[in-house]
């Protein structure tokens, strides 16, 4: 079983996210039969047997074994992999295009960053499994709480100026055998109700604000 599962075509999404078979992948990150399953959802064996068939014609779902019970074949299935996403790419002409003008304020643009690297990261992951080959890529993931919308203004100015900076230090066109890498950096406020790794959660926001501030923060979510 494989950590993440790439969902890269239209069909298989279409599989994949009806509500009875998300929750069919959901319990067979342990083996399981059609019978099993059925037992513990409350849901007709043979009805079952159609939704895993739907799930393996797309690789969602994988053979592990077949038992044989009396005069009948038990077939039992694990999900490939424990988790999966779908690549922005299934939706072919309409998924978010980033553009040949960036517009670092809006999240329409920050969503098609996003969706970019999740597609071109799913390629990578797909291609690199049938070479049997690894992925090399790097994460950053934190939190930083700002007092104010120019403190907010502020740390991204000398953030894009600190990495402009590194990457000029190690950008190299001539080296041979080198290759281009993506760096994406992003930002966005944290939704309300949204738990921190102490557990607590992030206090709805939408207080009344002065009329000065408001021409600062009305956008903000």
């Amino acid at each position: 079983m494989q950590d993440i599962g790439v969902i890269d075509s239209a069909e298989a999404a279409t599989a994949a996210l009806a509500p009875i078979r998300t929750r069919l992948l959901s319990e067979l990150t342990e083996p399981g039969s059609a019978t099993t399953l059925a037992a513990r959802l409350g849901v007709p064996r043979q009805k079952l047997n159609y939704h895993l068939r739907q799930l393996e014609k797309y690789g969602l779902v994988e053979l592990v074994e077949e038992r044989r019970r009396g005069n009948v074949t038990e077939r039992i299935l694990r999900a490939s992999s424990s988790s999966f996403v779908v690549s922005p790419g299934v939706m072919g002409r309409v998924q978010p295009a980033v553009g040949a003008e960036p517009d670092q304020a809006s999240p329409r643009w920050l969503l098609a960053l996003a969706s970019r690297m999740v597609r071109e990261v799913g390629e990578l992951v797909v291609g690199a499994r049938r070479a049997g080959k690894q992925v090399g890529t790097f994460g950053l993931d934190g939190e930083v709480r700002f007092a104010t919308p120019a403190d907010r203004a502020a740390f991204a100015a000398e953030l894009t100026d600190a990495v402009t900076r590194l990457v000029s230090r190690y950008h190299d066109d001539s080296a041979e055998g080198g290759r281009r890498h993506r760096l994406v950096l992003g930002m966005h406020a944290v939704p309300p109700g949204t738990a921190d790794a102490s557990g607590s959660t992030t206090p709805d926001s939408s207080t009344p604000v002065s009329p000065t501030a408001h021409r600062e923060e009305k956008n903000d979510v």
